[in-house]
């Protein structure tokens, strides 16, 4: 991880499509110069060879050039349908690394609409809390990034956080199937993240959730008793570490357990980020799960 871009040095660049940028052309130039190189090209104009394809589309240039054979894109295989789900609760506005889950939240969002949008994919996205906050269906058009980067802009300052609702009222909308990328710290009760989650499945979509935490949540950086503040009740409490460090340590990794394990069972992608972890290392999981739904789009093409 020596050549991603550290997200504390990120973070200083104040707009988020700039941050977008150095992400997305960081992450591709490291993989044309890796053992892989001529990888990242079935992203853009052109795709891998898959047995049955017509020979007479292949291009015996770009093979001179990768020794791999790839097939020029028509133009009804570039569009794929990705809607990105953002929490903008206030529990997102903790941070302890000199910036918010909230900023590297939206800074992901933001990294992985640019990337979509250089595939030519159609990208939208939905901001939620208690409610749909914002809503802006996939597109790819002239202009659609910039309204997708400034909807982004905006600072998470919803209550607390309640998947079920929001969830379900996205999945009602969806009249197509796609991808969807959830990125939320998940501070939900447990008991209804199941049905919360499992909602997104409606329809056949292909998910992928970012669990976004900080570090202080997964290690308990505390040292010195202190009065914490619950950022969605604003309920005030005096704590301890010392005293609580154990109790909470296990009842939080109780919780991670119980939110892999249910994303395991509904079939959803599960990568959790810490916020001091390079974006970079989100895109793949994105490329293999838009690889993924691609295929399948198109196998269910082929048997009509």
């Amino acid at each position: 991880m020596d050549q991603y871009i550290d997200p504390a040095t990120l973070m200083q660049l104040r707009s988020l499509e700039l941050r977008a940028r150095h992400v997305v052309q960081g992450f591709m130039t490291g993989l044309n110069r890796s053992p892989y190189h001529g990888f990242s090209v079935e992203f853009t104009e052109y795709r891998q060879y898959s047995q049955g394809d017509d020979p007479r589309h292949l291009d015996w240039r770009l093979f001179a050039r990768t020794d791999r054979y790839y097939i020029k894109r028509f133009e009804d295989e570039t569009n794929l349908r990705c809607l990105l789900l953002l929490d903008a609760s206030r529990s997102m506005n903790f941070g302890s690394m000199g910036y918010t889950k909230s900023e590297y939240a939206r800074t992901l969002a933001a990294t992985l609409a640019y990337f979509l949008s250089t595939q030519r994919d159609a990208v939208g996205l939905a901001t939620f809390s208690e409610n749909i906050d914002d809503f802006i269906p996939p597109r790819y058009r002239s202009g659609h990034l910039r309204r997708l980067m400034v909807s982004l802009e905006k600072v998470a300052d919803g209550t607390s956080t309640h998947l079920a609702g929001p969830l379900i009222q996205i999945a009602e909308r969806l009249n197509k199937r796609g991808m969807l990328v959830l990125i939320s710290d998940l501070l939900a009760p447990i008991e209804t993240l199941e049905q919360s989650l499992g909602s997104l499945t409606v329809r056949g979509q292909d998910v992928i959730v970012f669990h976004v935490l900080d570090p202080a949540e997964l290690q308990f950086q505390f040292d010195t008793p202190e009065m914490f503040v619950d950022l969605e009740t604003n309920r005030r409490l005096y704590v301890d570490p010392a005293a609580v460090r154990r109790e909470y340590l296990e009842r939080f990794s109780e919780h991670l357990a119980a939110i892999e394990s249910i994303c395991a069972r509904l079939g959803l992608v599960y990568h959790r980020l810490a916020t001091d972890t390079p974006l970079e290392t989100s895109l793949p999981e994105v490329i293999r799960l838009r690889m993924q739904t691609r295929g399948n789009s198109r196998t269910r093409i082929s048997r009509r």
